[in-house]
């Protein structure tokens, strides 16, 4: 007998369309809340479940657990229909083979959960807290609790979400789409924190895609791919006075030392081989270092989730969550409540400009290039095989935003630094003629991005008063750092690509020849109150052949340790923030790897150990002295007393406080020292050496200068003038000891 045969005329009602039958079994059909679930007909409640795999299905009332009715097989395997007596909330007992029962809410009892406004917001691209609206977010609705689950996806023609809940099987649960924002939507009940999860598309083109959710708040350890339901509770933050006081502790006119550190290669368990510390092992280890070293702030290379290590992050798809490397969400957020009890700011590396081609990721979404551009002149990006992020759109400009603010807001992080503005501004960016397409008006410029970036440094400083924006940008882009109202592209800081360049040109060059290279050193302080810097000597600087940072240098090891030794206290007393890479700090020989952990036994030999406390007795020098900080992007705190001495490679100059205190620097960059060498001050009386790279503490000679008197005899355009000792290879700090 056929199944048809064996209903009743009265069952006859319970089958859906030969084309709805069809496409729930091929896992094609668009709109499973129109089958399945509760309905009403002409002949009272109706109740379809589709449930491939299952042998019988009982309706049971949710309250009594009595059963309500059985559902019979209908059409095609796994779909189960019944009149329902009435309409009271039910669960569904579904007999499985091997004898297994199980028993469940029925996903499509429930109704409409993301609202209105959510929905127009999303599709305005204006939605700043996608984080708590998008994604797996778990929730109890009608006394059920379980996870919703929302994403955006307008082009594709079903969407499920498939996991270990339902055997990764994409019929099971096809999702609603809402119009017209195109977001799909689910509530399944039961589900909890910790679940794995991802998307099944049947996406524009008919193809079947399985992606990871773009706004998942927490992702699977790769080489798993897999987003995971978070833990949303709320965090109990202990850092109330830090996030008070923020904006005035990260005011331009205040010390600003950052120690960037690529967190699976600055410490491992056992060494190189060992275990990544999670965020509570770095909470511990990293932060109480960071602090011993005196360092204001740590930056991390991306920590979002990235599928290949080998991109240090910068090749993200999860920019809503950290990556399960270290730890899930909470472990994180203690991490930054840690660092803040400290008194240290967090900087995330964050990047808007690109994002891997990975299939499971953001890449052709729907089927449709939905977050990058179309055309490959605009959409991929040829040096990183990268796509584009299309930020002219207004959705993915709002998804960019609100990842944003997901860092400064949720997780307390106090700046962003920008990867790759340059790539962003520039539609020609390393491309070859013919291969870019101009902007609206014929130029080179992304009007797109540009509107973006100025967008976001106004939205952070509305929604995260006192934290930073910071641009990693290599060009002469006018007003990087000037206001937004001014014209400007509104960042905190821009980094100072230019002087780290010539600077480290300087440097490398024999000393015997640096009088040919002398303008390299010189040359940043006329453009160096254009905008507000940070020197970065970054990762970048130490990683595909160019080195360690001390292996830059000339010379023997002697000469070596002595310029490095001497650089760090140029850069420390030139205007301008300060950003040193992990390994830098100590002169570790070795070029970085992202593979292995610093090489901290080199803190077995003394040479290293001066190098270390060298830059701990530098950022404690220049926390504490005004003239060193408080007008770094004026020109009145700078000065020159001596910048054509070509012929010594000596350079000397005044760093001015706001309230007119002078502290004198000499840099003397050869390996020749000069017992009385004449410099100019601005005032009489006795000055104080406060710093000497040359000091036997860092592995100098000792060659110091302790205290000198002021001579009233005017030179250098001072009123007087001062006699010194300036050793080899060796930078001096002289202050007015009234001032101390």
């Amino acid at each position: 007998m056929t199944e048809s045969a064996s209903l009743t005329r009265s069952d006859q009602t319970l089958r859906l369309s030969r084309h709805d039958a069809e496409a729930l079994s091929n896992a094609r059909h668009g709109d499973p809340f129109s089958v399945l679930g509760l309905h009403e007909d002409a002949e009272g409640l109706l109740l379809r479940v589709y449930m491939p795999g299952a042998l019988g299905i009982d309706v049971l009332d949710r309250e009594s657990s009595k059963v309500m009715c059985s559902l019979k097989s209908i059409q095609i395997p796994g779909l189960f229909a019944g009149r329902m007596p009435h309409g009271a909330p039910y669960r569904l007992r579904i007999r499985w083979p091997s004898a297994v029962e199980q028993e469940v809410e029925d996903p499509y009892s429930f109704d409409l959960l993301l609202g209105e406004l959510d929905l127009y917001l999303i599709g305005e691209g204006t939605h700043r807290n996608l984080g708590h609206c998008l994604g797996a977010q778990p929730m109890v609705v009608d006394g059920v609790a379980g996870v919703r689950f929302a994403v955006w996806a307008p082009n594709a023609r079903r969407v499920s979400v498939v996991g270990d809940f339902n055997s990764w099987d994409g019929r099971r649960f096809p999702m609603r789409k809402r119009h017209p924002a195109g977001v799909w939507e689910l509530f399944l009940p039961q589900l909890g924190p910790g679940e794995r999860y991802m998307y099944e598309l049947l996406d524009a083109e008919g193809a079947v895609v399985l992606k990871a959710d773009p706004v998942a708040l927490a992702t699977e350890e790769p080489p798993g791919t897999a987003s995971i339901v978070a833990d949303t509770s709320p965090y109990d933050w202990q850092d109330d006075d830090w996030m008070r006081d923020r904006a005035e502790r990260q005011a331009p006119d205040r010390p600003m030392t950052t120690y960037e550190v690529h967190a699976a290669s600055w410490r491992r368990h056992g060494g190189d081989e060992g275990a990544l510390y999670d965020w509570r092992a770095m909470a511990e280890h990293l932060v109480d270092y960071v602090v011993e070293m005196g360092f204001t702030h740590i930056e991390l290379l991306p920590i979002m989730e990235h599928p290949f290590g080998g991109s240090w992050g910068y090749q993200p798809l999860g920019q809503f969550a950290p990556s399960g490397r270290f730890g899930d969400t909470r472990d994180f957020a203690y991490f930054v409540d840690r660092c803040h009890k400290a008194g240290v700011g967090v900087i995330l590396d964050w990047v808007p400009a690109h994002f891997p081609t990975d299939t499971h990721g953001l890449g052709r979404f729907d089927g449709t290039a939905l977050y990058e551009y179309a055309h490959p002149f605009e959409g991929f990006h040829q040096d990183w095989d990268t796509y584009i992020y299309n930020l002219g759109r207004r959705e993915v400009h709002g998804f960019m935003l609100a990842s944003a603010l997901r860092w400064l807001k949720d997780f307390h992080v106090d700046a962003l630094r920008v990867d790759a503005v340059a790539s962003m501004l520039y539609r020609d960016y390393s491309r070859k003629d013919g291969e870019w397409i101009p902007n609206e008006h014929g130029g080179r410029e992304n009007l797109e991005a540009i509107d973006f970036l100025r967008h976001l440094n106004k939205v952070v400083a509305e929604e995260a008063p006192g934290a930073l924006v910071i641009a990693e940008e290599s060009t002469a882009w006018p007003g990087v750092t000037q206001a937004v109202d001014e014209g400007g592209l509104g960042f905190s800081y821009k980094w100072n690509m230019g002087w780290m360049h010539d600077t480290l040109k300087y440097i490398q060059t024999d000393p015997m020849y640096r009088f040919h290279a002398h303008d390299s050193l010189t040359f940043g302080l006329v453009y160096a109150f254009s905008e507000k810097f940070v020197l970065p000597i970054s990762h970048d600087e130490v990683v595909h052949g160019k080195g360690s940072l001390i292996n830059k240098m000339p010379g023997d090891d002697w000469q070596k340790f002595a310029n490095l030794r001497a650089y760090l206290s140029f850069m420390w007393t030139h205007p301008g923030k300060k950003l040193l890479f992990m390994g830098c700090e100590f002169g570790q020989w070795r070029e970085w790897s992202h593979d292995r952990e610093l090489d901290w036994t080199l803190l077995d030999d003394g040479r290293h150990v001066g190098v270390q406390r060298l830059v701990a007795d530098l950022n404690r020098l220049y926390a504490g002295l005004p003239e060193l900080y408080e007008r770094d992007a004026e020109p009145e705190g700078f000065s020159w007393v001596i910048g054509d001495d070509k012929t010594n490679s000596v350079f000397a100059w005044l760093r001015w406080s706001r309230a007119g205190q002078p502290v004198l620097v000499i840099a003397n960059l050869t390996p020749m020292p000069h017992a009385h060498y004449q410099v100019g001050v601005p005032v009489l009386g006795t000055w104080a050496e406060r710093l000497n790279s040359d000091n036997e503490r860092y592995g100098g000679a000792n060659n110091l200068n302790r205290e000198v008197a002021a001579q009233d005899k005017p030179m250098h355009g001072q009123t007087a003038s001062i006699s010194v000792s300036l050793p080899p290879l060796g930078v001096v700090v002289l202050q007015p000891e009234h001032s101390g």
